[in-house]
């Protein structure tokens, strides 16, 4: 998935939060030193939650058992579906509500009223968006069914609010008071939940950034040189349905436009992207190579008989997880409470978002087709209110808010949205001159709009709600028909053994052009005439071969009459999966899950063979560390294990790589920042020793491939001996590719005792780019590690309580409390914990006991 955001959640570029928080830390630490250990230790552990014997919360029907296993895993047991999913709100409440807290303003676009001035321009930005607004038009259109699900979740949440003042509820909520005296959290409400919806749509938002990335780029590089770095899917990859038909024979890629309109949205595009990069920062959307991994392999394939299904969402690092494990059990199940599920939910929302009923499972991966548009806007030189559209002016849509700032001033903000969406330019302050310091012919007077399918009312939490209820295929593929946004790959299989895939989502058709650039908003040629009907998007059901694979590579070939997206993960993850699945013969749990932790590198299969070709001129003294450097390269199984030399040496020089041939001739923002597109588009040079790029533009002299290769390989020989000292056999991945799980807002404050508090790490992590076990990194950066399989899950559909499932840190957000990190360990050997389902099973699991009364 990418819940995602490939995000929801935090960017690898340290962001430090405002000053006055910074100023009020300094001030708990001095205060800190002075108290008594019994008072720090109370102070951290007062928000732990009762877990155990009775708690009586009004707004119950009756009485709700919440049984937690030995990781803090909740089942919870309730005769109504009201109950159910209050009970549900108390739990999240209990366990995470700060950083349900924290959600909430992101998608509100309040977080300069929690934190101050510093996050203004960020709330600017994000009520432009009016994703409140839009999920409140949402909630009034849900059927009465679903609005009394977020109703009685709320009521729990709010039941458990009021038992427990701010510091009783998050150790945060102790350090936010010395910061910002006046803030106290709000009630929950439904729409907060809906709202958390859309900034999970925006972290998973297709292809906006390429988009961006390829208008800027078209100033400095001849078509040629952009194919390079944009090749074509490769052929010999994986598509997820259907065969892949003769190229030419679907939609054709549209030139590269070079109108004036199109090329002045180029440069404008590029101050959008520098603020949506602020934005990610927040909710940690837009990291390149952010994916995930799904596939099912049927009965004929298994040991039982029956499907197995396997899930890892990749989404940014963070602390705690972004992921809840619950059991939902209705008692009985029947008519008036429909439900028996388990899986992984999203505190702050209801329900269940990717696991199994006792019918069905499925998971998902992000589908990243092309739903956004940046749009140029001429505006009418004498009403900058007025916007053109077919040589006419229209008026656009005026509303103004207050955003409050905490120890501030509150600012005024006009938001102007035109009929393709609202102006981002206005929150950008970076394109008030932009009309002169770009140098280029612009309109007299423009605007940048931003086009998307997530700002229009969507019934996807209607989605969320039918797939928890589906009994087979047919009510899946009738929950993912509401399933608007964000798209994904949805993969299913059932315990009559049945297997499927299906795409859904809000996929828009362009009358004009590609949605490779920005276009001109006043040609209604680039209009959108509608979205892909459901019935025409991809779908498969029992295939033949008896598998599905997803992990965002190309859905279908050339073939499909629609366009869904140019940019498609390049799938090596697919491939590798494929190939493991073609290979097994027999599954079962053990090899399902063991393939989710693999760590072949597909990358280094192609460029290990080059090193071993030019050896002689990077290695030739066996006294020098290049030759033990390069001995041990060569002698590596391509596997990128934590305790792996091959994999240290390799990973340097895959860095170096990239940076020697990419830097010179791409702007800073721009250079490769991880993704699987750098391992196609060196795939490509490969096959051309004197392409363009491989030559050093800061050079006199005219470099090729070898040269850069070998000059790549001796730098990254020499950054490891700094980093990690002479003796070659030392060196280790994991020593280098660390995992540093950070709180959202105190971890990243910038005073280390701190951070301490909430941080957990480093810690040697395994895997890498667009490797199975997917854990990236941004090489701009380091090799710290970014983003990576937020969860792993794989379900047995003979015996759904032999299930597995693991995700990052552990369930609790409480900093000391005993589940804060308990995963971690499991989670970087590959282990699981099991997902027990019957009653019996989740007795025989129990350690805590709490029964809810009215």
């Amino acid at each position: 998935m990418t819940v995602a955001t490939e995000s929801p959640l935090p960017s690898a570029r340290k962001r430090r939060w405002p000053r006055r928080l910074l100023i009020g830390l300094i001030a708990f630490l001095l205060v800190a030193v002075s108290v008594t250990s019994a008072t720090a230790f109370w102070s951290t552990r007062r928000p732990f939650p009762q877990v155990s014997g009775e708690l009586r919360l009004p707004g119950l029907d009756g009485e709700v058992e919440v049984l937690r296993d030995g990781f803090g895993v909740p089942n919870i047991y309730a005769s109504t579906s009201h109950d159910l999913f209050f009970a549900q709100g108390v739990v999240h409440a209990q366990d995470r509500f700060f950083q349900m807290d924290f959600w909430r303003h992101i998608g509100s676009g309040r977080l300069a009223e929690m934190f101050g001035e510093d996050q203004l321009d960020n709330d600017l930005f994000l009520r432009t968006l009016r994703w409140r607004d839009i999920a409140t038009d949402e909630y009034s259109r849900l059927p009465g069914e679903d609005r009394a699900i977020l109703d009685a979740y709320a009521e729990g949440v709010n039941a458990y609010l009021a038992t427990r003042s701010p510091s009783e509820l998050a150790f945060e909520y102790s350090i936010l008071e010395l910061t910002n005296h006046s803030y106290t959290p709000e009630p929950w409400s439904p729409i907060d939940t809906l709202t958390w919806l859309k900034v999970m749509a925006w972290d998973l938002r297709g292809n906006m950034d390429a988009e961006i990335d390829r208008a800027i780029l078209l100033h400095d590089l001849d078509a040629e040189l952009l194919d390079t770095l944009y090749p074509a899917y490769p052929g010999a990859h994986p598509t997820i349905v259907g065969d892949r038909s003769p190229a030419g024979a679907g939609p054709a890629i549209a030139p590269l436009p070079t109108t004036e309109a199109v090329a002045g949205a180029s440069d404008l595009a590029a101050a959008v992207m520098a603020f949506a990069d602020t934005i990610d920062d927040v909710t940690g959307g837009g990291r390149p190579g952010l994916g995930s991994n799904s596939w099912v392999v049927s009965g004929a394939l298994t040991a039982s008989g029956k499907p197995l299904l396997a899930n890892d969402p990749h989404l940014s690092i963070q602390m705690p997880s972004i992921w809840y494990q619950v059991g939902l059990h209705c008692r009985p199940v029947g008519a008036g409470c429909p439900y028996a599920v388990a899986g992984f939910t999203f505190p702050g929302a209801p329900g269940v978002v990717i696991g199994h009923n006792d019918r069905v499972a499925w998971g998902f991966t992000n589908l990243g087709p092309d739903v956004m548009d940046l749009v140029v806007e001429r505006l009418d030189p004498a009403n900058p209110n007025r916007y053109e559209v077919d040589g006419e002016f229209r008026d656009m849509t005026i509303t103004t808010e207050t955003v409050e700032v905490a120890g501030g001033d509150s600012e005024e903000l006009t938001i102007r949205w035109t009929r393709n969406g609202p102006i981002i330019s206005d929150t950008f302050g970076r394109l008030e001159d932009f009309d002169t310091e770009a140098g280029i012919d612009l309109p007299a007077d423009y605007a940048i709009s931003l086009r998307w399918t997530a700002l229009e009312p969507v019934p996807t939490f209607s989605a969320l709600v039918a797939m928890n209820q589906a009994s087979n295929w047919d009510e899946f593929r009738d929950a993912a028909a509401m399933f608007a946004v964000p798209s994904q790959n949805l993969v299913y299989a059932d315990v009559d053994g049945n297997i499927g895939y299906q795409s859904p989502g809000n996929v828009p058709i362009r009358a004009t052009g590609d949605g490779r650039l920005p276009v001109p908003g006043w040609d209604t040629s680039y209009d959108w005439t509608g979205f892909i009907p459901f019935d025409e998007l991809p779908t498969v059901f029992n295939p033949p071969e008896g598998y599905i694979v997803t992990a965002n590579n190309a859905v279908v070939g050339p073939g499909y009459p629609y366009l869904l997206t140019h940019d498609w993960s390049y799938g090596y993850r697919a491939r590798r999966i494929v190939d493991m699945v073609e290979s097994v013969g027999v599954f079962d749990v053990p090899t399902m899950s063991a393939m989710q932790f693999d760590t072949y590198n597909l990358n280094a299969g192609r460029l290990v063979p080059e090193l071993a070709r030019i050896g002689e001129s990077i290695g030739s003294d066996p006294e020098s560390v290049e030759f033990e450097a390069l001995a041990a390269l060569l002698g590596w199984d391509l596997r990128n294990d934590a305790d792996s030399t091959g994999a240290a040496v390799f990973g340097a020089f895959w860095r170096e790589l990239q940076a020697a041939v990419f830097h010179d001739d791409l702007p800073e923002d721009l250079w490769p920042q991880g993704g699987s597109r750098w391992f196609a588009a060196i795939d490509v040079m490969l096959d051309a020793p004197a392409h363009p790029l491989w030559d050093d533009a800061g050079t006199s002299g005219s470099e090729d491939r070898d040269t850069m290769l070998a000059m790549a390989f001796g730098a990254a020989v020499a950054d490891l001996r700094d980093r990690l000292g002479g003796d070659v056999s030392s060196w280790a991945w994991g020593d280098l590719h660390t995992a540093t799980f950070e709180n959202q807002t105190l971890g990243q404050s910038g005073i280390g005792l701190i951070e301490n508090r909430f941080n957990r790490g480093p810690y040697p992590t395994a895997g890498g780019e667009s490797i199975v076990n997917a854990v990236g990194s941004d090489p701009t950066e380091g090799f710290e590690v970014d983003w990576l399989p937020s969860m792993r899950m794989v379900i047995d559909l003979s015996d759904l309580d032999a299930s597995l499932a693991i995700h990052t840190t552990g369930q609790s957000g409480h900093p000391y409390h005993e589940h804060y990190q308990d995963m971690i360990p499991l989670w970087l050997e590959g282990a699981n914990t099991h997902m027990a389902w019957s009653r019996g099973a989740v007795e025989m699991a129990t350690t805590d006991r709490l029964v809810l009364l009215p």
